[in-house]
């Protein structure tokens, strides 16, 4: 049956290069091109091997693009370096934590003294070791602090995965270090702000109904 439908998809090719006005000198190099075709599939095809569905390797990851345009304001987009950080968020987007990984580890191989990509390799680790701030994803979060003492994103993008991982207050201590580093005149500085003071409120809240404080 597989080699009746291999037939029939050639005649239907050749057809619809004749009705295309296809000229002479070319026919000798389609004919070509559909019987190598052929003998390829006679070769190794397999007509009778049924069909199974095809399960993909991993669930998709939703990535926050406000978060994702919040990181590119604070560390920029458009450059050598942060174009390893775009790849690894693709890589994230189709659920591979460990080949995003791997990109951004890459990019440090070529950039080892990037800001931007050591704090998006603390943020990644944290995210591939189950939202946790994991002891390598700590250790690339203060490098990035020890190339950048004063820059407030690997400060913000550490509280944020403390927050993630459930520790309220020590991510509330690195936001606040972030915005204290801020510039006044920086555009995503306002969000920094917002971002800490409805922190701030749910801790008020859960202070305020006796609930044991988040850690």
């Amino acid at each position: 049956m597989g080699y009746a439908w291999m037939a029939l998809i050639g005649c239907v090719i050749f057809a619809v290069l004749w009705r295309a006005g296809l000229s002479r000198p070319l026919w000798s190099f389609a004919g070509a091109a559909l019987m190598l075709g052929a003998a390829g599939y006679a070769w190794q095809g397999r007509p009778t091997t049924p069909g199974q569905p095809v399960a993909a390797n991993a669930e998709p990851i939703d990535v926050d693009p406000t978060m994702t345009a919040l990181r590119d304001a604070m560390i920029g987009r458009y450059a050598g370096d942060t174009a390893y950080i775009v790849a690894s968020d693709a890589m994230i987007r189709s659920g591979d934590l460990g080949s995003a990984t791997a990109v951004i580890l890459g990019g440090i191989r070529k950039y080892p003294d990037s800001l931007a990509l050591w704090t998006a390799l603390g943020m990644t680790m944290a995210q591939h070791d189950g939202d946790e701030v994991s002891p390598p994803a700590l250790f690339a979060f203060q490098q990035a602090m020890r190339l950048s003492p004063d820059h407030p994103a690997p400060r913000f993008f550490l509280g944020t995965a403390y927050i993630k991982a459930g520790q309220f207050r020590e991510g509330r201590f690195w936001w606040a270090r972030a915005l204290a580093l801020t510039p006044r005149e920086a555009p995503y500085r306002a969000e920094v702000a917002g971002r800490l003071v409805v922190l701030d409120q749910l801790l008020a809240m859960a202070a305020a109904t006796s609930q044991p404080p988040p850690r």
